[in-house]
C-alpha cells in the first residue's frame, strides 16, 4: 500500500487523502518521509483514548530525505536524511516571544496540535528537522525522542554515578531508559511481569531485571544493599500496581511518570505521602534532540534484541487496534517504510 497523507477524521476512522502541493518559502524545506515508527501515542490516538482535533495527520516519529530547500536554510542540502522534530514551541507564550524557546509552556505536539508525519511529504521551517549522522541507521533514528525522553529524565534527576534508578515497566521505552542510565554510569533496577521484556533486558546487559512477584522486595534489596532506589521511573504504559514503585523508591527520592501516551490505571498515591516523594511528569523530549543524537552516534542504545517489522504493505487500521491492545507489553518495532 503506497500512502498518501492519512487523516485522522474520527475515533477509528482513518482516510487517506491526497496532498496537496505545497510551495516552500525561503525557511522551508521539503522532505520526503522515508520510515514512521508506530507507537502507543499513535495507537491511543486512533482508538480515541488520547482525545486530539480532527481531521488531523497522525504519526508522531518519523525519518525523512530533504528534496527541496528555500534560499535561506543554511546548512542543510538537498539528499539530507533527517529527523522530524516531533515537538515544537508553540511561539505565542511568554517564554517563546522572550527567545527562550525551550522554556515553552505549551509545546505544540505531531499528531495532535500539528499534522503527524503518516504522509508523503512534509513542508516545515528546516529549524524542525534534525539532520542524521551517516553512523546512525534509520532504525536507531527513528527512536531519537525516545532517547531525548530518557536524557530528559536523566538531566533533572541529576544522579552521581552509581545512582541507583528503579524502573518500572521493561517494554521499549523502560529498555531504552535503562541503557540511557548505564551510559551515564547509572545503575538500573527495571520490574516488569512479562518475562520476554526480562530475557531481553538481561541480554542488552541490564544485570538486575525482576518480575514484580513476591519475591520483590528481597531482590531489590539485594539489589541496593537494603536501600532501596534514588529514583523511581513509572512507564505510563506498563500497567504495573503503585505498590510496585512504591517498594522500590527510599524515602524523599524523586518518582517520574514517562512516557508519550498513558494507560488508564488506578494508582493508589497514599506511598507519595508516606514516602515524602517529589513527582513529575516527563512526555516528551524537547530541547534534548542534539543530545539524543550524539548519544546514537556513541551507540548508547543497542536495538538488536529488538523484533523489527518494517513493513511496505499493510492494514493500517488493523496495525494501529493491535497496538492499542498489547500497548502494556509491546516491545518490538512496527516501522512504515515509505520509500521503495
Amino acid at each position: 500500500m503506497r500512502m498518501d497523507n492519512w487523516v485522522l477524521l474520527g475515533k477509528r476512522l482513518l482516510e487517506n487523502r491526497p496532498q496537496k502541493q505545497v510551495e516552500i518559502g525561503p525557511n522551508q524545506v521539503k522532505v520526503k518521509i522515508s520510515h514512521v515508527l508506530l507507537s502507543n501515542y499513535d495507537a491511543f490516538c486512533y482508538t480515541g483514548f488520547k482525545p486530539i482535533r480532527y481531521p488531523k495527520t497522525i504519526g508522531r516519529f518519523a525519518i525523512g530525505i530533504v528534496v527541496e530547500t528555500g534560499e535561506a536554510c543554511y546548512g542543510l542540502e538537498k539528499g539530507a536524511r533527517v529527523y522530524l522534530n516531533a515537538v515544537l514551541p508553540c511561539g505565542k507564550c511568554f517564554a517563546c516571544k522572550s527567545g527562550n524557546r525551550y522554556e515553552c509552556e505549551n509545546v505544540q505536539l505531531a499528531g495532535d496540535d500539528f499534522d503527524g508525519f503518516l504522509r508523503d511529504f512534509v513542508v516545515c521551517d528546516y529549524s524542525n528537522v534534525s539532520v542524521i549522522p551517516e553512523s546512525v541507521d534509520d532504525m536507531h533514528a527513528l527512536c531519537i525522542e525516545h532517547v531525548a525522553l530518557a536524557e530528559n529524565i536523566y538531566d533533572n534527576l541529576n544522579l552521581s554515578a552509581g545512582g541507583r534508578v528503579g524502573i518500572i515497566g521493561g517494554g521499549f521505552l523502560g529498555s531504552v531508559l535503562a541503557q540511557v542510565a548505564m551510559y551515564h554510569k547509572l545503575v538500573p533496577i527495571v520490574i516488569d511481569n512479562y518475562p520476554q521484556n526480562i530475557e531481553r533486558l538481561n541480554r542488552s546487559g541490564v544485570f538486575y531485571a525482576y518480575p514484580a512477584d513476591d519475591s520483590l522486595t528481597a531482590n531489590i534489596n539485594n539489589a541496593t544493599s537494603g536501600e532501596c532506589c534514588d529514583a523511581v521511573i513509572y512507564t505510563t504504559c506498563c500497567k504495573l500496581p503503585s505498590s510496585v514503585p512504591a517498594s522500590v523508591v527510599a524515602r524523599r527520592k524523586d518518582m517520574v511518570f514517562a512516557g508519550f501516551s498513558m494507560i488508564n490505571v488506578n494508582l493508589d498515591m497514599s506511598f507519595l505521602f508516606e514516602k515524602n516523594l517529589k513527582v513529575y511528569a516527563v512526555t516528551d523530549g524537547f530541547g534534548y534532540i542534539e543530545t539524543a543524537i550524539n548519544m546514537l552516534v556513541h551507540e548508547a542504545i543497542d536495538l538488536s534484541n529488538f523484533e523489527k517489522n518494517v513493513l511496505t504493505e499493510y492494514d493500517l487500521a488493523a496495525l494501529l487496534s493491535a497496538r492499542a491492545d498489547a500497548a502494556a507489553h509491546a516491545s518490538e518495532m512496527t516501522v512504515l517504510k515509505l520509500i521503495l
